[in-house]
């Protein structure tokens, strides 16, 4: 390994030392903080309350329609002047018939041609309290929750005419991206303050943690920046590899594949490795695409910047995010979309700054 990228790959190695023991001192545990993360205050008062402030729609639950599950929640959304949208469903507990993980789906594709209007649904695998508990979300459920309707966003507001066009249908290395600009919300002072509150006493999560969970933002970026690019490459590596030249041994390959990116470190192994990378060798749509996350975490970076720069939660921040962006699908270049809106192409600056690594 050049002496430079190992220079550099123990800076992040001591970085993320350092980085642990930090966080043990700054972050409060996660059964601290769940009592301000009720799941119900936090659908109503934080994801359904960001998006009202931002585009001007409203959520009504329809206790009259019948979900698959008799724990799938049904809310009709509406535009700000009354007019429908379509339907979102939540399917947030865990069940034994259930797989896991968490994922929006587009039950109807919304349609110009075949005048269908979408019905999206987000489903979660959060554990499902006794009869009469609160369901108390950790800090990563959380973070699902607003990502995951990020997606149902992206499908709620789809205005095309054809639906193979419509809304999440976009190319692999996009589709990821509004999802987590919706992540920018969580912590948001006007959206945190109408959410975060403890399901007893009605307290909101006092100022002092909110600084702590700030000052920790930066753990293990180092850590987690270097095991994905890893994981990266090394499917790029497999995906470039000419007909008929596959290898005997496939740990070997994967061996010299991390080290001629110059990525190979014995204390960072990537976050897959070849014997069970399924996202690229199990039919999950990422082969030769799983730097697909960091792409659109990319384009993320530079639009939470864009919003910060036209001041934030803002209606006309949210027409144009969802006019420009959102409504279009694959009906326009996604990139052209993007263009559009920030007015140049993406930079990488914002990310590494984000990341503590500019």
């Amino acid at each position: 390994m050049p002496k430079a990228i190992r220079a550099v790959v123990l800076r992040i190695v001591v970085f993320y030392v350092g980085s642990v023991l930090l966080l043990a001192m700054l972050l409060p545990s996660d059964q601290a903080l769940r009592p301000y993360f009720e799941l119900d205050r936090t659908i109503a008062d934080g994801v359904f309350h960001a998006a009202t402030e931002l585009y001007g729609i409203t959520f009504h639950e329809r206790n009259d329609l019948k979900g698959y599950h008799p724990d799938v929640r049904i809310w009709e959304v509406r535009n700000k002047d009354g007019t429908g949208l379509g339907l979102f469903l939540g399917d947030y507990y865990a069940r034994e018939s259930k797989r896991g993980g968490a994922w929006m789906n587009s039950l109807v594709d919304q349609s110009a041609l075949l005048g269908t209007k979408p019905v999206v649904i987000n489903t979660l695998n959060i554990s499902k309290p006794p009869a009469g508990e609160p369901t108390l979300l950790t800090l990563d459920e959380l973070r699902t929750l607003f990502h995951e309707f990020g997606h149902a966003l992206h499908g709620l507001f789809s205005n095309v005419t054809y639906p193979r066009f419509s809304g999440t249908s976009v190319p692999r290395d996009f589709v990821e991206y509004p999802s987590q600009v919706n992540e920018m919300w969580i912590t948001w002072p006007e959206v945190l303050s109408n959410y975060a509150r403890h399901h007893v006493t009605g307290e909101p999560l006092p100022q002092d943690v909110v600084d702590r969970l700030e000052e920790s933002r930066l753990w293990g970026e180092g850590f987690a920046t270097t095991e994905y690019l890893g994981a990266a490459l090394l499917d790029l590596a497999w995906h470039v590899l000419e007909p008929g030249r596959v290898p005997d041994d496939a740990l070997e390959f994967e061996a010299k594949a991390l080290a001629a990116a110059g990525i190979t470190h014995p204390l960072i192994p990537p976050r897959y490795r070849t014997g069970y990378f399924q996202h690229i060798f199990a039919g999950a749509g990422y082969a030769a695409g799983y730097y697909s996350y960091i792409w659109s975490e990319v384009l993320d970076a530079e639009t939470v910047d864009w919003f910060k720069e036209n001041g934030g939660l803002t209606r006309a921040n949210g027409e144009r995010f969802r006019q420009e962006l959102l409504s279009r699908g694959n009906s326009r270049d996604p990139l052209e979309s993007f263009r559009i809106l920030r007015g140049r192409d993406a930079r990488l600056e914002p990310l590494l700054k984000r990341r503590g690594l500019e």
